[in-house]
């Protein structure tokens, strides 16, 4: 195992918890054990520890920081302000030992429990499936519970994944597929002799199966667990004996809905591109970005991009939304890998973000576009989605990466209306953004043009034919075609406008304080169309 740097355990820390104010020599810097001391601890041998001390502040650490250095640590964390550890910071220097500010309000348990799973790492794989069992078999005996049954939980391959607390109730079936952590070959080619899995396939409903005494089998309800189209398994319920509740299928629908999600979520998992919080600290500052860059050895000193992918809000709405998610991730995480084996994919303010770091100069913004539409291809071609992308502007390293997080914000809210391109860098809507821009801030302000915001408020029809007129670039002829009214009635109301308001629509200044008005009056008019 490689050996653990302060920058690994600091890449874990929530944002504000702690700061490395004081970075260890380089003949200090592996980590192999953590140890908690006191202030009166005499006897501690420091040697290779990540060191927790405890029970002091500030200045008060000093007698306890010189015993530490007679064997030095490669790093201490303690409480208090810089200001207070100032003298310290000078001793642990001049030893070669980092030293870790920890906020007054931090919890100590959470420092500890984070160090001691970056130190004596679990295997995550294991973790997480120990997780998704644990809630399964709760889900599982939650459902018997409720529908007086005994619960199976299937992979799509008959694989039994989690069952409710065994009786002696259950059949031949049960008892074989618990003791074989699958359906019995014999059971299987049975169930569908009697359609039970052609009819599973056809609906999202509970599907009966008769009970069949001949053949050891009482009666079941069964359910399929979909993610969108994909089958990811079945739930199966046997009676146990009064038969099954008129409620029945209402539980088991509820159940279904609550195992797709789990199984989602751990096979979202599965992939340690999809850690959110590996993307969000890159893109919170750059002593987040640094500490990230040290641990996972990213290259931080050559320039870098962001990639935004965005999916509309019917797909993102759809039922099986946070699988195509997890697949968009692992699909553009191969696609990023294969252009740069550094970068860095995961999930940023609901969409898909890729981190492209240590390029080899500025001029590189083709190839970004290449991997942004290989992405987008191939996510339209094997997971029937429509996806689309924004291309930050490449900043000089990975340090700065975060200044560029609102402006492909920015880009991907443009790429997201437009009916034509699917890729963008900031070149191809940089005046859109910018007018998207002053709209917001205008938004924001609290100062209105007091007859034009009464007028547009007023008077619907009036405020429309506005709006149509200035996308028309002020011509009458078109925004008469748009609106199917008559020259005459378009003149009419522009003029009433302008006399009404004391605006000359052919003066800039003037055009533009009702454009952004028109803007805001055209974005809550759709609000409130969208909610009849």
């Amino acid at each position: 195992m490689a050996a653990v740097t302060v920058d690994d355990i600091l890449s874990d820390l929530p944002l504000g918890f702690a700061s490395l104010i004081l970075r260890p020599g380089p003949a200090g810097a592996a980590i192999e054990r953590f140890l908690i001391l006191d202030a009166d601890d005499e006897t501690a041998d420091a040697g290779g520890a990540f060191v927790l001390l405890i029970g002091v502040r500030g200045r008060s650490a000093l007698p306890a920081l010189r015993r530490l250095l007679r064997n030095p640590p490669p790093v201490v964390a303690v409480k208090g302000s810089r200001e207070d550890l100032a003298e310290a910071e000078e001793l642990l220097q001049t030893a070669g030992t980092g030293l870790l500010l920890v906020d007054p309000g931090a919890d100590w348990d959470r420092l500890l429990s984070i160090a001691k799973d970056r130190i004596q790492p679990p295997s995550y794989q294991s973790e997480v499936l120990t997780l998704l069992e644990e809630d399964l078999f709760a889900i599982a005996q939650t459902t018997a519970r409720l529908t007086s049954s005994h619960v199976v939980i299937e992979d799509a391959a008959n694989k039994v994944l989690a069952y409710s607390t065994v009786s002696n109730d259950i059949d031949e079936l049960r008892k074989a597929s618990i003791l074989a952590r699958r359906g019995p070959r014999k059971y299987e080619l049975l169930l569908k002799d009697l359609g039970a899995y052609r009819e599973l396939h056809r609906t999202r409903l509970p599907v009966r199966v008769p009970a069949r005494p001949q053949d050891g089998l009482r009666e079941r309800v069964a359910i399929t667990l979909f993610a969108g189209e994909r089958i990811m398994g079945y739930i199966w319920l046997q009676e146990t004996g009064d038969g099954f509740g008129p409620d029945v299928d209402y539980v088991l629908t509820g159940s279904a809905a609550r195992v797709s999600a789990e199984l989602i979520r751990y096979r979202n998992q599965q992939s340690v591109h999809m850690r959110e919080d590996r993307i969000v600290r890159i893109l919170s500052g750059p002593a987040e970005a640094a500490a990230s860059a040290h641990s996972e050895k990213i290259p931080a000193e050559h320039p870098a991009a962001l990639i935004l992918i965005g999916m509309s809000d019917a797909q993102s709405q759809a039922d099986d939304a946070a699988l195509k998610h997890g697949e968009l991730a692992n699909l553009a995480s191969i696609h990023a890998a294969a252009y740069k084996a550094s970068a860095v994919v995961g999930q940023f303010n609901g969409d898909t973000a890729v981190i492209v770091p240590g390029l080899q100069s500025a001029a590189v913004e083709p190839g970004l576009r290449t991997l942004a539409e290989a992405i987008v291809r191939d996510a339209r071609k094997h997971l029937g989605i429509s996806p689309f992308t924004a291309i930050s502007p490449v900043v000089p390293n990975l340090l700065t990466i975060h200044s560029a997080t609102r402006i492909t914000e920015a880009l991907l809210a443009c790429v997201a209306t437009s009916p034509d391109a699917a890729v963008a860098t900031v070149d191809d809507f940089e005046g859109e953004i910018l007018f998207r821009e002053a709209v917001t801030n205008f938004m924001s302000s609290p100062f209105r043009h007091r007859s034009l915001a009464a007028l547009l408020q007023g008077d619907a029809e009036l405020a429309e034919t506005l709006r149509v007129y200035f996308e028309a670039s002020f011509d009458v002829a078109e925004c008469a075609r748009r609106l199917a009214l008559h020259k005459n009635t378009v003149y009419y109301r522009v003029s009433k406008a302008a006399r009404s308001t004391g605006l000359d629509f052919g003066n800039p200044r003037d055009a533009l304080v009702a454009m952004l008005h028109l803007q805001e009056w055209a974005a809550a008019h759709n609000d409130r169309s969208g909610r009849k």
